[in-house]
């Protein structure tokens, strides 16, 4: 029993009516972030390494950037607390925000191939146990043109 109201705190929590929820654009202005910058004298801002196109009519003005961490292509202009448009993306370099964590990207599936192995066991098989791998031919066709040629000066050099 609370001294002053003589309710219960749930009984005056009741008496107010059913709760009223919160509309969903309400709960989304009062997520979003923002911050203060200058119009550059090209009509551009700058957020999170991206470039916003304003209102040329803002140049040089200080303004507030409203704006959805998760979702950087959607930034909404202040004046003086006045909606003064939408920013357009210019250049975007990111699409979220760097202070929002990411989630981990799961692991590739194993596809049960040895490549290495592979690459290792033809290489025995062709040169022999101990031989060291001649990297300038690994991306060479065996049997082109180009990889007989190379074999014959190679030989020629021994």
């Amino acid at each position: 029993m609370h001294a002053e109201t003589g309710q219960t705190p749930i009984g005056r929590f009741e008496a107010g009516g059913p709760p009223r929820q919160a509309s969903p654009d309400r709960l989304r202005e009062a997520f979003r972030w923002s911050v203060t910058r200058r119009v550059t004298r090209t009509a551009t801002v700058p957020l999170e390494g991206n470039a916003y196109a304003v209102d040329p009519a803002l140049a040089g003005r200080r303004v507030e950037l409203r704006y959805d961490p998760e979702d950087l292509s959607r930034i909404e202009v202040f004046l003086d607390g006045k909606p003064a448009g939408a920013a357009t993306p210019f250049i975007t370099r990111r699409h979220v925000h760097r202070a929002v964590p990411q989630a981990a990207r799961p692991d590739a599936a194993p596809t049960g191939i040895d490549y290495l192995g592979l690459v290792a066991a033809a290489h025995e098989e062709e040169a022999g146990t101990g031989a060291k791998i001649d990297f300038t031919r690994l991306g060479k066709l065996p049997g082109s043109d180009h990889n007989q040629q190379q074999e014959q000066e190679r030989e020629e050099e021994r």
